[in-house]
């Protein structure tokens, strides 16, 4: 053996008793779920809800109906798979397992259409309230906050259905790719539409009413986290009423905190506490400076909004 080789054959030894000494218990290997399983699942759900968009060449049929037929089937028996795996850690009854997966499955496939009539929704609701939108086609191809959207009803509804880790990994693959992040338990009615997207923070237990619209960097936080896991099944983040606009770089935080129906809240704006039905909140302008170089005279001037139906914080 060379003297690379035996060093490698070391480090490989010593990881391995790391390894052992890590999990006492007998572990299975490989006995996680998939995340590219998960991805493939997420992609076929795409092409269900939005039928014909997105082609599958694996899928060699040249029916709707039959095309539907075998990617609903594809995503069943992969879903089922994957949460019998993450289910397999609460039982060791690989049929009681197996039963619960597949009631759950069903369960989810039921759900599709409730899915696709909440996603159909957020498409027109971004079509109504975009101007650089020309199609619906270019909302649905290339949108990131439809992306992030779409993934979240999913995730939400394996959420609601007790299924662990799976729903989680959804939503962060989303993240990734979009730098939108949605915690699968986050509730989101009708008409939702993220316009831009980019470093949106949506927390577990926001719940978010019907058309309601959200810009770039908007956070819907919790106050703390400092109790860590002693505030887990607890209302940690706001509750968002109907018909409510966000503009961009603002934060709303606590689980207290309620903002009414009809509310705007301007960007930048930091709200800790409930702000009543029909408000509008912005930022006091800061002062603004102008400078011309040497000897030239500083300008300064301080913005104000005068009208009364700002709520300034």
């Amino acid at each position: 053996m060379s003297t690379i080789e035996k060093q490698l054959c070391d480090i490989v030894n010593e990881l391995q008793c790391d390894f052992e000494q890590d999990n006492n218990d007998d572990i299975t290997i490989f006995n996680h779920p998939d995340k590219e399983a998960i991805i493939d699942i997420l992609t076929n759900l795409r092409k269900i809800v939005f039928l014909g968009y997105f082609r599958n060449r694996a899928i060699k049929v040249r029916t709707q109906r039959n095309s539907l037929s075998m990617l609903v089937e594809d995503v069943f028996f992969k879903l089922v798979k994957q949460i019998k795996i993450v289910l397999n850690a609460e039982s060791e009854d690989d049929d009681v397992v197996t039963e619960k997966a597949m009631e759950i499955t069903f369960s989810f496939i039921n759900r599709m259409r409730k899915i696709k009539e909440y996603i159909d929704s957020d498409v027109q609701a971004a079509y109504d309230g975009d101007p650089a939108a020309y199609s619906i086609d270019e909302i649905i191809y290339s949108y990131p906050g439809l992306f992030a959207t779409f993934v979240n009803r999913v995730a939400h509804e394996l959420y609601l259905l007790g299924v662990p880790i799976i729903p989680r990994m959804m939503t962060e693959y989303a993240h990734s790719k979009t730098g939108i992040d949605i915690h699968p338990g986050a509730s989101i009615g009708k008409n939702f539409f993220i316009d831009h997207g980019t470093g949106i923070v949506i927390g577990e237990t926001t719940v978010i009413g019907d058309n309601v619209k959200i810009y770039q960097g908007v956070t819907l936080g919790a106050l703390s986290t400092r109790g860590g896991q002693q505030l887990k099944n607890k209302k940690r983040h706001p509750t968002i009423e109907d018909n409510v606009t966000i503009y961009s770089g603002a934060s709303i935080l606590g689980g207290d905190t309620v903002i009414g129906k009809n509310v705007v809240i301007g960007g930048n704006a930091f709200i800790t506490c409930s702000v009543p039905e029909g408000a509008k909140v912005s930022i006091r302008s800061q002062e603004l400076k102008y400078d011309y170089g040497k000897d030239k005279t500083i300008k300064t001037k301080e913005y104000f909004d005068d009208d009364s139906w700002f709520y300034v914080i």
